[in-house]
């Protein structure tokens, strides 16, 4: 179960590190306009991310 963990902890690095990489204007634009977006829209769009991410682990596993 710990290599499991490691290993998504790994492929975010990877991604997240790949977003930074490949579209540096882009994320800077995108934590400009955090701060004026609502609480609602954010926490549904963390939602909406959660749940993607844990369907996709479901179809995997």
């Amino acid at each position: 179960m710990l290599t499991d963990f490691l290993i998504g902890l790994a492929f975010f690095l990877i991604i997240e590190g790949l977003a930074y990489a490949l579209a540096p204007r882009l994320i800077k634009r995108m934590a400009e306009q955090i701060p004026g977006m609502s609480e609602e829209r954010l926490r549904i769009f963390g939602v909406a991310t959660l749940a993607i991410g844990v369907g996709l682990v479901w179809l995997v596993r």
